[in-house]
């Protein structure tokens, strides 16, 4: 698919509004050969004489957490015995067992190719892409997620996870499971290890699970990935503290090395009190810990809820967990970001791929409805998750300067209704509170301009020196 999408390089963007500039004017945005960008004042108008046809550049979205070969189960025939009917954790792993014997070469490519080519025309340059194996797909989903990321280099940047969903150290598929993962972390195309201690039959297997990934990645000087303590079952023993042990004893240290840990869902933690809070994140912060969390708010929502029956008198109060995104980085400085999780399958049958969907549904989520709050979302699903998931040097910054910045977002004011009715959006708060339709984005990314249908009519009065057509 990736070879179906032409681009162009770009020479400038001309007369664009860029954020954290004075709103009063408009700029230039130049791009050299050799990869620098560079800003300066427009000389061909105010942004007030050009209003209707208003421009905002942005920085492009990132995915920080997306399954290649689980999306979109739910849009296939081959699939459509496996629809939610209880809508439980055990009934979707179990759907997704079943669903994952049934997977194929094509099958994996087509659906693979649908979740990136709709992540990139949404603007996403960039993504941590989850493939697992285990004894029911073995390496096939690897393999597919190789030749994925292969295929898409110059448009998007895929890091790759090796994953086990299912049990490393518990259950009768343990050994072969673990085994399998022994020999794909050792891929030179698998950038992380990602596991998922909760799914273990111990808490003792969840531990050695834990130890394991960090052992592995530590050695390999490759990333980590856990999706853990998705619950909200207070009785349940919290596992982030022995990922945070772990890494002490290996001496997993920022200024020791680049690679970083994630920790994907966390539910759980939203039951911690204050204390607890404070001890994570001084625990994190005086241990000089790598940590970065990802909120899952789709899955988290659909998913994480009360154990069975422990609300029974008050059947219509149904609380819900995810991680407090805004709540984390004000007041406890620690690095959060949002991501996608699934689409389209038994975890989270509802959603989009558009990370600003994201960022819009945290506005209610966490209340932030504030300018501030809103830009910091923005940042969570773009420059923040670039840095979280080690793909650039910690600048969390939306304001574009001068230097290597080539994954850019352009909102442009179109007609999205049919009736010739356009709205312009010239803030990130705009922007957010309501997002733009994918058809008023255009994308460029390593310098490059993705040419969608109409792209070149769209952007004609913006973009010159368009060279090199491929």
């Amino acid at each position: 698919m990736a070879a179906n999408i032409g681009s162009s390089l770009i020479k400038a963007l001309k007369s664009v509004r860029v954020h954290d500039k004075d709103p009063s004017a408009l700029w230039d945005i130049s791009f050299t050969q050799n990869g620098e960008t560079t800003i300066s004042l427009s000389n061909s108008a105010t942004a007030e004489e050009e209003e209707d046809s208003r421009v905002l550049v942005l920085p492009a979205l990132v995915h920080p957490h997306i399954h290649l070969d689980k999306a979109f189960i739910h849009g296939s025939t081959e699939y459509s015995d496996l629809l939610p009917v209880s809508g439980t954790f055990a009934e979707a792993l179990h759907f997704t067992t079943l669903a994952k014997k049934r997977f194929h070469y094509a099958d994996l490519m087509k659906r693979g190719n649908q979740l990136i080519t709709e992540s990139v025309a949404a603007g996403v340059t960039a993504m941590r892409g989850f493939v697992e194996v285990d004894s029911t797909v073995k390496m096939s989903c690897l393999e597919v997620g190789k030749q994925l990321k292969k295929e898409w280099k110059d448009i998007c940047q895929i890091q790759l996870v090796s994953f086990a969903q299912d049990p490393i150290f518990s259950g009768e598929h343990a050994e072969e499971n673990r085994r399998r993962m022994e020999d794909a972390v050792r891929d030179p195309e698998v950038d992380v290890i990602g596991t998922t201690p909760y799914v273990e039959s111990s808490s003792e297997a969840s531990r050695e699970n834990i130890e394991w990934a960090i052992s592995r990645a530590w050695e390999l000087q490759k990333h980590v990935d856990f999706h853990i303590d998705y619950n909200l079952n207070e009785n349940s023993e919290a596992m982030v503290w022995h990922v945070l042990e772990t890494l002490k004893k290996t001496g997993w240290t920022a200024s020791e090395t680049k690679a970083r840990v994630m920790l994907g869902h966390c539910t759980r933690l939203t039951l911690f009190s204050d204390d607890e809070w404070g001890r994570l994140a001084s625990t994190i912060h005086d241990n000089d810990l790598p940590v970065s969390f990802v909120t899952l708010p789709t899955s988290d929502l659909y998913m994480a809820q009360l154990p069975v029956g422990e609300n029974i008198k008050r059947p219509h109060v149904r609380p819900r967990g995810t991680l407090q995104v805004l709540h984390m980085i004000q007041d406890l400085r620690l690095d959060t970001v949002i991501g996608v999780n699934n689409v389209g399958n038994a975890f989270t049958p509802w959603g989009h791929v558009d990370p600003m969907s994201l960022a819009c549904l945290g506005v209610g989520i966490y209340h932030g409805g504030k300018t501030s709050d809103v830009e910091m979302l923005y940042e969570c699903i773009s420059t923040r998750a670039r840095a979280a998931i080690g793909l650039a040097e910690f600048s969390i910054d939306l304001g574009l300067e001068n230097g290597h910045q080539r994954d850019l977002l352009v909102l442009r004011n179109v007609d999205q209704t049919g009736f010739g009715q356009t709205r312009s959006k010239q803030t990130v708060a705009e922007v957010v509170w309501d997002p733009p339709a994918v058809s008023a984005r255009e994308v460029i990314s390593n310098g490059r301009l993705l040419l969608k249908n109409s792209t070149m009519n769209r952007l004609s009065s913006i973009a010159v020196g368009l060279i090199q057509n491929s």
